[in-house]
């Protein structure tokens, strides 16, 4: 297959969109070629049969016509016209690709997991032939045309430890990665290992991620500000900026336990940090109620209450006072399910399986 996969950014230096390059990486060791539309382009190393075109320009006009020139070079000017298009992410994209693609009978594709429906995402999924999503819980419109394939997860790159600790540690370090901003659940966990302590629990937490915005920075300002205010908190939280994503697997070695208070109404956000504390063997603990399949049926309870910081301090309290072999267990049965469902390996043939059964001739067959 020949693809074009349209996105912001290729760079494994971007505090948010590093994750791009393995997506493109898996399709590409699948694929003919690869065609990257984007706005930028920074550290990568990337296989010889990618093609990266930028569009990037001063205006949103200019780049809009800057990405029509560069679809078309691929699409009406190339000897060797694209099986498939692959909005990432931006459903702007699939628009200004849709009256090209439909008039050549390309097959659009969008991947998109967040909670955010504006009017450019009602109008791309009308546009598009195929919608695919960590699940159908993660993307916020109801069409037939989702499908939930899960996240693209490079498990390779996280190491879980092949036997249990030696002993209960002294103290709890947990670890939440993500945005600064509100509906990331950070003033929830601030307030639920506040009171975990005052039950007596000893933890740390450590929280990282960009502040990218002049909200996510007065957010920021805001937690700051609540940490410095509880003598309990200053002793025990750090808030720092985001780390370069090849040292991401570190960090989370280093760490007993994710917390992950994702808590947008509507559709459910499937972070991908989730996925990834799970490939390096570690308890998640999460409010996200679309996760209660991924974090059932284990031994010990790992699910809170969103916006609750009260059970959260309970789960707090029930991992701390699990044995170091019960909580291995757990963390060795989440590496199985990313791997199982949620491995880049499988969301790249997924992809493009997708994309296929969308092609002309092959739609009735999907519904």
């Amino acid at each position: 297959m020949r693809l074009v996969f349209p996105t912001q950014v290729v760079d494994a230096d971007h505090p948010a969109l590093a994750q791009t390059i393995d997506m493109i990486d898996a399709l590409a060791r699948r694929c003919e070629h690869v065609t990257v539309l984007c706005d930028h382009v920074g550290r990568h190393a990337l296989p010889a049969n990618v093609t990266l075109r930028r569009f990037g320009a001063r205006s949103r006009v200019a780049r809009g016509i800057a990405f029509e020139r560069a679809l078309a070079a691929e699409v009406v000017h190339s000897s060797t016209r694209p099986d498939a298009v692959l909005a990432h992410m931006i459903p702007l994209f699939l628009l200004l690709a849709a009256p090209l693609c439909k008039g050549y009978r390309i097959p659009l594709g969008l991947w998109y997991t967040h909670w955010n429906a504006d009017r450019s995402l009602r109008l791309a999924t009308r546009a598009a032939d195929v919608v695919l999503s960590v699940d159908r819980r993660s993307f916020p419109l109801a069409s037939p045309k989702v499908r939930g394939i899960g996240h693209a997860i490079d498990v390779s790159q996280f190491v879980a430890p092949t036997s249990p600790s030696p002993a209960v540690p002294a103290r709890l370090r947990l670890l939440a990665l993500g945005r600064m901003t509100p509906w990331k659940g950070y003033t929830t966990m601030l307030r639920g290992l506040e009171l975990a302590v005052a039950q007596g629990l000893d933890a740390e937490l450590e929280i990282r991620g960009p502040a990218l915005t002049g909200a996510e920075q007065a957010h920021l300002q805001e937690l700051r500000a609540m940490v410095a205010a509880s003598p309990v908190l200053r002793e025990r939280v750090r808030l720092e900026g985001p780390l370069p994503r090849d040292r991401i697997p570190a960090l989370l070695a280093g760490a007993h336990a994710l917390v992950s208070a994702t808590q947008p109404e509507g559709s459910e956000t499937l972070d991908k940090v989730v996925y990834e504390a799970a490939a390096s063997g570690l308890p998640v603990l999460s409010s996200n109620v679309a996760l209660d399949d991924f974090l059932g049926e284990l031994p010990l309870r790992l699910r809170f209450t969103r916006r609750d910081p009260q059970d959260l301090a309970q789960v707090l309290l029930a991992l701390a006072a699990a044995p170091p072999e019960l909580r291995w267990e757990v963390g060795r049965a989440l590496r199985r399910r990313v791997e199982s469902g949620h491995s880049v390996e499988s969301w790249a043939d997924a992809v493009l399986g997708e994309l296929a059964a969308a092609r002309p001739g092959r739609r009735s067959a999907r519904g």
